[in-house]
């Protein structure tokens, strides 16, 4: 937490607070106690975090939080609620008491709260996202559990691919089990196989044909013959509430000379990346290596073409720090971050291939084992 006692401080505060529940990546971060409902999360420089949490929560947090666990009742809450304070203004009072001077907020505290617990301690916004920095760089522990993610991801990708390629073409429409096969049908196979073994699909993209030239169209009906497929899936560990992020395009016949050209792109300009990445290089540097790659093959980089940024980072947040876009700062090491590249046109459809791994200082630990294959 030294990243965070140095934002402390040069903030020229006492202590950072945090409000929410395990929803909130920061929160689950700087607690690791997983909850629906809201906490506060208290840091003083050169002290242990301190979560603060309903009396029936205690046991629990205290086995589960990898923070100093308190109950509201000991914190001073429940007093400030006896004597007639509103449920906001009681816990601002109770976060000015344990910060005990002018407290370093993150962009996503409450409104309603910071209000408050401005008439009783200054508020400091902490526009340099300290936690965040201190996410996007993986612990080995950290690491591996992403990786036990991305081992289920790709069952799950294999689980949806085996469905289109055992499906039988009828009209130009893909057919299984005597009826066609949706997008729906794959995605809820999909889900149903990462929840069977504990991890939690949400908003998986199976589009297909024209629906594959907007990026994240989700897609729905049935899947064509002949017609590229992209599937994007990227689940959270129940458990750990880690994710992973991969995704393949396919086609189950024969693809157009465009969507081929497009596909071989989109893989080289990928190889590409990765033979660029590792700490040291800048996420905006490898965005425009990609752009000109893909110029030099007769490809655009803006409302058509590659219209989206090389990757993103991943973490408890599917998308996190670092961008590997426009604006992308300088990589690290511990970095666990997706190479995406795609391509996009109306009329002819979408190709995307997305990998994961960690950055090393002699390059890219890939994380993705997941075989790219455009016909099936």
């Amino acid at each position: 937490m030294n990243g965070l006692d140095s934002a402390i401080r040069d903030a020229g505060t006492a202590a950072y607070a945090a409000y929410g529940s395990s929803i909130d990546a920061n929160v689950r971060y700087l607690t690791r106690f997983r909850t629906t409902d809201p906490v506060v999360y208290v840091a003083k420089p050169g002290e242990r975090g301190m979560i603060v949490v309903p009396q029936m929560e205690h046991e629990r947090a205290v086995r589960e939080s990898t923070a100093a666990v308190v109950t509201r009742a000991d914190a001073g809450y429940l007093e400030y609620i006896k004597a007639g304070e509103p449920r906001w203004r009681a816990t601002a009072h109770m976060i000015a008491d344990l910060a005990g001077g002018p407290v370093l907020v993150p962009a996503n505290f409450p409104l309603a709260l910071a209000r408050e617990l401005e008439s009783f301690q200054p508020v400091v916004l902490d526009e340099q996202g300290a936690v965040e920095a201190m996410r996007a760089i993986k612990t080995p522990e950290e690491i591996e559990w992403i990786r036990s993610v991305q081992r289920a991801t790709e069952a799950a990708m294999e689980h949806g691919i085996a469905l289109i390629r055992s499906s039988v073409p009828k009209g130009g429409i893909l057919h299984r089990d005597g009826a066609p096969l949706t997008s729906e049908a794959v995605r809820a196979g999909m889900h149903a196989f990462l929840l069977a073994h504990g991890y939690r699909g949400v908003d998986t993209i199976v589009s297909c044909g024209p629906d594959t030239a907007l990026p994240h169209n989700a897609g729905t009906g049935p899947l064509r013959e002949d017609e590229p497929i992209v599937i994007d899936v990227y689940p959270q560990d129940e458990l750990t509430g880690y994710h992973a992020d991969m995704t393949r395009t396919v086609v189950k016949g024969e693809p157009s000379p465009a969507i081929r050209e497009m596909y071989d792109a989109v893989r080289d300009a990928q190889a590409h990346a990765v033979s660029m990445l590792r700490a040291g290089v800048a996420g905006a540097d490898l965005y425009r290596a990609v752009v000109e790659f893909f110029r030099d093959r007769g490809y655009e980089s803006n409302m058509k073409g590659f219209t989206h940024s090389l990757g993103h980072g991943v973490g408890l947040e599917v998308h996190e720090e670092p961008s590997l876009g426009p604006q992308g700062g300088v990589l690290s090491a511990g970095n666990v971050v997706t190479i995406e590249p795609g391509l996009y046109y109306p009329g002819t459809g979408g190709v995307r291939l997305e990998d994961m791994g960690a950055v090393t200082e002699t390059g890219f630990d890939r994380f993705t084992q997941y075989k790219e294959e455009l016909t099936l």
